[in-house]
């Protein structure tokens, strides 16, 4: 009986030290790995931070031991969301500003506005988020009342789609802008020849360089708070669309400071003070930051009629839009770029845009080239033009959620001829064979799920329109979670270590209450992220 017992024991120490360590153990889960064959999973081990082995709870059980090992009872487990297109530094340090997404009214944002100024320490009166679309009257305010309440105060209230934007006489003064002032790639509205206080595209900057910086450890403070709000949706990795050197360094510095979790792919803001030194560091990684290549903006936004169109605005007769820059400037751009290992990512929304751009791509890139330079949001193509996404191997990166926002005035402002080219992402996918997609936050909100269900669904958070919008250019369920994992990492060049759940890359995971791939479409926005895991470690 002694040398049963002995030989028992003996054979439990040694499967016990033949058992490798883990981190981390997932067992009786339903994993989406999202891998090539999007195949299923039960479970998976995480050590240092990477993922380690995936398959059935009895094999992973068997191969590895770990001191936190978790059943999760069936719920499902998604590769960590990726959002291919924000604007994530910029959000975070908008904190101390007025809050004016979803006001109905030009009253409802005085008032809020004036109760803003009286509790805010800062010179200027600064509000983000208003859109003239959501108003009864759905036209551009008038600066008359704000120079009233705010004579001495430099007031600037930003547009949703960072477009637009309105300032009073006192902040129009400190800009030096006059009725007189021209500037390229902008607009300063007139009416009955005097300032409306409607600044356009270029012309926003002309004040905005007036407006002073948040110092640099309050930035990095918002930063972790947004980051926080961002680990709550699910998000794990996202891309950082058009921000400074300074802003990169402060990334940088946030990161060092323990202060920053979150995986950012960073593209630098179209400043040609830049380009020299950039250029040629070309892309580098630095821990969770990486830096990737340069936003570059085409044109305007649909909303603020800034969006460069081929013919007409069908509510605007002899307006269509206009480039932001010379198109020489963006044909420099691309030469430079296209002797380095950078990617060139130009934001285009209205057809003649698009087409601008995807030529120049084409120009210098050629046919079947894997630079994966990218237009972002491809709003409006005209359908000739498709073929050339395809042609180019140019990748649109699109937001859903646009498609849902603008479904309601689009067609005032293009017609239905145009608009049936509009927000075309499954005929955009068609031609590459994947599409990343993101958000576009703080212009659409940060929620993935709601990326989701605009993709596949066609419809807004109130559920409309009842039968989707344009419903033939809806993306399977699968299609879509690609676009918002592995598609987007590879957006990227990121799919070798993001963006799926398998041996060898980070253990960026998100565990939510139901299945997205087998849910009533309708219960989608009531899915609820339950956990987020990046790198292996619980941070939501």
């Amino acid at each position: 009986m002694k040398k049963i017992l002995l030989l028992a024991t003996l054979s439990a120490s040694f499967f016990l030290n033949a058992q490798k360590k883990a981190d981390l153990i997932i067992t009786n889960a339903k994993i989406y790995t999202v891998n090539k064959n999007f195949d299923q999973a039960e479970a998976l081990a995480v050590y240092d931070g990477k993922i380690i082995a995936v398959g059935k709870s009895k094999d992973i059980l068997k191969k590895y031991t770990s001191k936190n090992t978790q059943d999760l009872q069936g719920k499902t487990v998604y590769p960590g969301f990726i959002d291919a297109h924000c604007h994530f530094t910029g959000y975070a340090t908008d904190k101390w500003k007025c809050e004016l997404w979803g006001t109905k009214s030009w009253d409802e944002i005085i008032t809020k506005i004036t109760a803003y100024a009286k509790q805010s320490q800062m010179e200027w009166v600064y509000g983000r988020s208003w859109d003239q679309n959501d108003w009864p009257i759905k036209e551009f305010p008038d600066k008359k009342r704000l120079d009233e309440l705010f004579p001495d105060r430099p007031v600037y209230l930003k547009r949703v789609d960072g477009h637009a934007a309105i300032a009073n006489q006192k902040a129009l003064d400190i800009a030096g802008i006059t009725a007189g002032t021209t500037v390229q790639g902008g607009e300063i509205e007139m009416k009955n020849g005097r300032l409306t206080g409607i600044l356009i595209d270029n012309a926003m900057l002309l004040v905005e360089k007036h407006i002073p910086e948040l110092d640099d450890e309050t930035a990095i403070q918002y930063f972790s708070d947004l980051q926080k709000t961002c680990f709550s949706y699910g998000l794990t990795s996202l891309h950082d669309c058009g921000i400074t050197t300074h802003t990169f360094s402060l990334l940088e510095k946030a990161q060092q400071q323990n202060k920053l979790d979150m995986k950012i792919f960073a593209l630098l803001e179209d400043n040609p003070a830049s380009y020299d030194e950039w250029i040629k560091k070309g892309r580098f990684t630095n821990g969770n930051i990486t830096f990737g290549g340069y936003k570059v903006y085409s044109d305007g936004a649909l909303g603020s009629r800034g969006a460069c169109l081929v013919h007409d605005y069908s509510d605007k007769k002899g307006w269509k839009g206009f480039l932001l820059s010379d198109q020489r400037h963006f044909e420099n751009l691309a030469r430079r770029l296209k002797d380095s290992n950078l990617q060139m990512c130009t934001h285009a929304i209205g057809d003649s845009a698009n087409a601008t751009i995807l030529k120049i791509y084409g120009d210098v890139l050629g046919i079947e080239n894997n630079r994966r330079w990218r237009i972002e949001h491809a709003q409006i193509v005209q359908e000739k033009d498709f073929a050339l996404f395809g042609r180019y191997s140019i990748i649109p990166s699109v937001q859903p959620t646009h498609a849902t926002s603008d479904m309601y005035w689009a067609e005032e402002r293009l017609g239905k001829d145009r608009l049936k080219h509009s927000y075309a992402y499954a005929d955009l996918l068609k031609q590459n064979g994947w599409l990343p997609l993101g958000t576009d936050f703080p212009v659409e909100e940060i929620n993935p799920l709601k990326t989701f269900y605009a993709a596949v669904a066609r419809k807004d958070a109130k559920n409309f329109p009842a039968g989707g919008f344009q419903k033939e250019n809806a993306l399977t369920r699968e299609q879509a979670l690609r676009g918002m994992t592995i598609w987007a990492a590879k957006a990227a060049f990121q799919e070798d270590q993001l963006g799926s759940l398998e041996v060898g890359k980070s253990a960026d995971f998100v565990i939510l209450n139901q299945d997205l791939m087998k849910i009533e479409e309708n219960s989608i926005l009531h899915t609820k992220v339950l956990e987020t895991y990046a790198s292996g470690k619980k941070v939501h």
